[in-house]
């Protein structure tokens, strides 16, 4: 019986193809925090896209956040920053949601805190005609 080598040469082709194509087994796939707070107009959200840092203790890479204010509110996605020394929290996006107007940064961020300092994320909501935080939703990276 006579086996034709052209079935297994395009098996073989097919394989060196696909494993090609596939990614590679390093990458960490993203990870995603989804914040909400407020209730009817005072209605925030928001969504972090994160990565830990290969190698790093405590560390994260922010790739993305995307931010919508309530109708009256600004607000603005914050981690707890060690380094802070007023209320501890850093602002990740560059400016605030307001009016309900959405915000989406890609920020390529790395932040990172000492070893058993927990990362954090959150959302900060202040009314218009205020300065302090008045709906807030806080998740752990």
């Amino acid at each position: 019986m006579r086996i034709s080598a052209l079935p297994a040469a395009l098996v073989l082709t097919a394989a060196t193809i696909a494993g090609a194509a596939a990614p590679a087994a390093a990458e960490t796939p993203a990870n995603v925090v989804t914040l909400d707070a407020g209730l009817n107009l005072h209605h925030n959200t928001a969504t972090v896209t994160y990565e830990r840092v290969d190698g790093a203790v405590n560390s994260v890479r922010i790739i993305s956040v995307d931010l919508a204010s309530g109708e009256p509110d600004c607000a603005w996605v914050q981690w707890n920053d060690p380094k802070n020394t007023g209320d501890g929290w850093t602002n990740l996006d560059s400016e605030p949601s307001c009016h309900g107007i959405g915000l989406i940064e890609t920020l390529n961020v790395v932040i990172k805190a000492p070893a058993g300092h927990p990362l954090k994320v959150r959302l900060a909501s202040y009314h218009a005609d205020g300065n302090s935080v008045a709906h807030k939703d806080v998740a752990k990276l």
